[in-house]
């Protein structure tokens, strides 16, 4: 009889356990889509409205898309200010604020650096390991296509390492400042134990057309 009360014990806890792994992973992921589906709507609904005086951004707001064609063809994420979990569990892709403040894609130079969720929440950079040398990363704002092209990759870092994010970033091979992007997320899949990072610079900027015609490496 104990035994046997002990095995259901196990199966409900069983059945608990897996309840939960379902909500943290693929419920949460529905419920950020939609947000992030509703807010980058949004987002382009204000581009089409004549442009407003420049103002710095503020905590959440949105800056444009980040675009990269070997995570799929139609692969987008939206761009919002903001690493916390209040902003990366919205499914988007946060500009870092701290420990520094990332230069944003216009800026003469600097590192645009984002973090996003591996897992849950959207889960935007689940595949962000699948990233290779040359790969195009596009990001798209209102009136700019910044077009940049990955340098190099860190598979794995603590998650104390704020220099994957500085303006010259430590370990990516630059040496000297530039333009640069920086993609991070947590590692390994299922995890937060530690961090990836994914490097690349700029190569080209356009100018968006009246038909927001994307750049050569988004009609592929």
């Amino acid at each position: 009889m104990v035994l046997g009360l002990l095995g259901e014990l196990l199966i409900t806890a069983g059945l608990v356990l897996a309840l939960f792994v379902g909500y943290s992973l693929w419920w949460t992921d529905l419920l950020a889509d939609r947000q992030a589906d509703r807010a980058g709507d949004q987002l382009r609904h204000s581009w089409s409205a004549p442009a407003a005086p420049a103002v710095p951004y503020g905590a959440s707001d949105g800056v444009g898309f980040l675009h990269v064609p070997a995570l799929g063809k139609d692969y987008q994420v939206l761009i919002k200010m903001g690493t916390s979990p209040e902003v990366l569990n919205q499914g988007v892709a946060g500009v870092y604020e701290e420990p520094y403040r990332a230069a944003m894609p216009w800026d003469p130079s600097g590192n645009f650096a984002l973090a996003a969720h591996r897992d849950g929440h959207g889960a935007k950079f689940h595949d962000l390991d699948a990233l290779d040398k040359g790969d195009a990363v596009v990001v798209e704002t209102r009136d700019r296509w910044y077009v940049y092209r990955v340098d190099a990759t860190l598979p794995e870092t603590t998650k104390y390492d704020i220099g994957i994010i500085a303006a010259v970033p430590q370990s990516s091979g630059y040496t000297k400042p530039g333009r640069y992007i920086t993609l991070t997320t947590c590692t390994p899949v299922y995890t937060s134990r530690y961090r990836m990072a994914v490097w690349g610079s700029l190569v080209r900027v356009d100018q968006v057309d009246a038909q927001r015609t994307p750049p050569a490496e988004l009609r592929g």
